[in-house]
């Protein structure tokens, strides 16, 4: 489930609406958010399946004016406990705040059906936001070549280092085509700014 919008009740409503902890992620969000107005939102919630058990896990996207904040809450399965006080389950959520200026890429990738016949507005039948700021970087590595099939020569490595901070697949198969298109709203809001931030 995803939401997304222009202000700070829509963005509460969103996630009391994602029916996840709403009270503790709503509490996590506007911490970090303090007093900044709301440009833009996401909440996406994704259900995973793992052996017998059902986890949760719930992301928000918010850009203010300066600075895109990322909160992450996950639950974890009730641990140890005794007969007479059984274990309850537990929650983790985190916040990290970053300034606009610091994102060095927005990546937006769109799954299209039948791209022969595709239409200018058409919907994506899946769409990928990957952000990136630094934070985490990958670094793919491999033996460099010279293209001589019998050259001997140890010619190094050869590679690419890639930002990936946070990455949110969204489908409209599996989370509905409005967020798909809140997706979209909110990838266009977050690359306006970055621009903007640039030219500053």
């Amino acid at each position: 489930m995803a939401k997304t919008g222009t202000t700070t009740q829509g963005l509460r409503t969103a996630i009391e609406r994602s029916g996840y902890y709403p009270a503790l992620v709503s509490e996590a969000v506007q911490t970090a958010v303090g007093g900044e107005a709301v440009v833009s939102y996401l909440v996406h919630q994704e259900t995973t399946f793992d052996a017998n058990e059902v986890r949760r896990h719930v992301t928000v996207l918010v850009l203010t004016p300066t600075r895109f904040i990322v909160s992450h809450t996950d639950e974890q399965g009730p641990e140890g406990g005794t007969t007479a006080a059984p274990a309850a389950p537990s929650a983790t959520t985190s916040t990290e705040s970053v300034k606009i200026g610091r994102i060095s890429s927005v990546v937006l990738s769109r799954v299209v059906a039948n791209p022969e016949s595709y239409t200018p507005g058409t919907l994506p039948r899946e769409v990928v936001l990957t952000i990136g700021w630094g934070a985490v970087s990958r670094l793919d590595l491999e033996p460099a070549t010279c293209g001589d099939p019998d050259c001997e020569a140890d010619h190094g490595y050869t590679g690419s280092a890639t930002a990936d901070d946070l990455s949110l697949r969204v489908s409209e198969a599996g989370d509905g085509p409005d967020t798909v298109r809140q997706t979209l709203a909110f990838a266009q809001a977050l690359s306006e700014a970055t621009a903007a931030a640039g030219t500053r």
